[in-house]
Parts: C-alpha cells; sequence; structure tokens
C-alpha cells in the first residue's frame, strides 16, 4: 500500500495520471529539450545511465540521477537531503539551470495554454493549473513508482524457493555481521533513509550535506539509496563513480577510499572472492521485471 499522502496533497487517480503525462513533456524545460524522464528511464528503475546526467543545451550535471522507487515512503529527497517532500522535490530539478532551466511559473504558463491540460487539471483537482498543483500532480505520479515483485520479495514474503543457494548465502552476508550492510540497508525497506559519509568522498570532492548545513561532521554525507531494482540502476554512488556492483562491493570490502571523514560504519571486511560474489547475486534478485516493463508508467 502507497503510504499516505499529505492532507493538502492527497493521492487520486487523475492527479497521478496528470502527473504522468507532466513527467514525460518535454515542454517543462528551456527550449523543450528536456523532461524529467530525460534523466528518469523506467528501464533503469527511473534512474540515468549516465555517470552525471545531461540538462538542457548539453549542461553536464554534477551528480547521478538517483532511482525514483519507492519514495512514497521516504522523508528525504536529492542526495543532499536538501528535501523533505516530494512537493518541494519535483521542482527543484525544472528550475535548475543544469537541468531542465525553466521558472515554474514558466512552465504553468506553457501548459495552461493547452485545453486538454487546462481540463486535466480542473478533472484533478478542480482548477486550473497553477505552481502548486503542477508540483502536487508531479508527486503524485512518483509516489505510484513502487516496486515489490522481484524475488528477493518473494523471498522475504516467505517463498526460500525465490533464491538459488549462492542467492541466500548473499543474502545472509548483506543482512548479516560479515556484510553490515543492514545498517544503512534493512531487510524491507533496504534503505534507513539516512545520510552518510560512505567512503566514496576524496579531498576536494562534492560535499554532499555539507554544502546545506555548512556543518563539518556533514561533509560528504548523501542519503542512503534503497536497493530495489540496483542491478538495473548502474553507475553507482552519488558520483556515478562505480560502473558495476562487482565494484560497489569491491569498494566496501575496503572499507572506502581512506579518507578520515568515512562513517566509523565503514571499515575493511575482507570478504572472500566467494563472498562478494554471492553478495553480488543477491543484490541482482532485487529486480522487478514488470515494475521495468510496466506500461502504465510509461510515456502516455
Amino acid at each position: 500500500m502507497i503510504q499516505a499522502a499529505p492532507d493538502d496533497s492527497p493521492l487520486t487517480e487523475a492527479g497521478a495520471r496528470l502527473g504522468r503525462r507532466l513527467f514525460y513533456d518535454r515542454r517543462l524545460s528551456r527550449g523543450g529539450e528536456v523532461a524529467c524522464a530525460s534523466c528518469h528511464v523506467q528501464e533503469h528503475a527511473f534512474s540515468d545511465p549516465r555517470p552525471v546526467s545531461v540538462g538542457v543545451l548539453g549542461r553536464t550535471g554534477t551528480r547521478n540521477a538517483p532511482i525514483l522507487v519507492n519514495l512514497a515512503w521516504s522523508h528525504v529527497f536529492f542526495w543532499d537531503g536538501r528535501a523533505t517532500t516530494l512537493e518541494e522535490q519535483v521542482g527543484m530539478p525544472i528550475e535548475n539551470p543544469l537541468e531542465m532551466d525553466l521558472p515554474i511559473a514558466t512552465a504553468v504558463s506553457l501548459v495552461g495554454d493547452d485545453a486538454s491540460y487546462q481540463a486535466a487539471f480542473l478533472n484533478a483537482f478542480g482548477a486550473p493549473p497553477s505552481e502548486l498543483l503542477l508540483r502536487r500532480a508531479l508527486a503524485s505520479f512518483v509516489r505510484t513508482l513502487v516496486s515489490g515483485g522481484s524475488r528477493y520479495d518473494r523471498f522475504a514474503a516467505g517463498d526460500a524457493s525465490a533464491l538459488s543457494g549462492a542467492e541466500r548465502r548473499g543474502e545472509a552476508i548483506f543482512f548479516g555481521e560479515q556484510g553490515q550492510c543492514f545498517h544503512c540497508h534493512p531487510p524491507g525497506a533496504t534503505t534507513n533513509d539516512g545520510l552518510f559519509n560512505d567512503g566514496t568522498y576524496r579531498d576536494g570532492g562534492d560535499t554532499g550535506r555539507q554544502g546545506i548545513t555548512m556543518r563539518q561532521g556533514d561533509l560528504a554525507r548523501f542519503k542512503v539509496p534503497g536497493l530495489r531494482n540496483v542491478a538495473v540502476s548502474a553507475p553507482y554512488m552519488h558520483d556515478g563513480s562505480l560502473p558495476t556492483l562487482e565494484a560497489v562491493v569491491e569498494q566496501y570490502d575496503a572499507g572506502g577510499q581512506g579518507h578520515s571523514s568515512t562513517d566509523p560504519l565503514i571499515g575493511p571486511l575482507h570478504l572472500s572472492s566467494e563472498a562478494k560474489a554471492d553478495m553480488v547475486a543477491f543484490l541482482k534478485t532485487m529486480t522487478d521485471e514488470a515494475f521495468l516493463s510496466d506500461a502504465r508508467l510509461g510515456a502516455p
């Protein structure tokens, strides 16, 4: 069940359908070059297969576009946690000069000139297009991006046959003291929705949460992503610096890149080659093929 939406932004089918249309509409960007879907591709779990995303006029961003899966249960958004609601989050990429570079007021004006959009807003909200309602519609669609049909989900629900022997070993390592991944990626949700320094940081790199709070203790802290469909959402980390799941496991096994700011939870694991392979095999069981091909979530 999708988490109850805020009282001032109730989730309705009409609102989600309108949000889906907006999500795929390039008119929400300067010059009509890109849409939300340009950097959040369904077959990649609504993430971007490029290390960093490319916005209007070929402008290159600084971070990898994260997956938009199961965010209905999240309370912090963006890698640096600068938004606390989906309604707040969905508007920021539209106005970001490195992404869609369009004032939301202009986006509202553009869709407001379309009679079919006028009718859709009236049907969904009983009011004409506005910045508030555009945000609510987009947030409603993102709340419908729910994935829970992977083999891992079947295993977690009690179907022991859903995973192979290697995958079960990987699951035990991942959620046990040997791998210690559960501290940030607990069973079920696979994210604690927190912000941590995962050991990727090197001097001079992206300062993450610190850029928002200006607190020294927040250096290179980034949001812990959920792991549903992680096998199709490469490259990994906030900067897209790790190309494969194998590379991710190797970095964690090494305890990160060695910077002193790394969270104390991150330390060398000394896993065997077999254990690493089993972990990767387990992570691949979180792929939800039905979600990745669900026509209801694709371009209208």
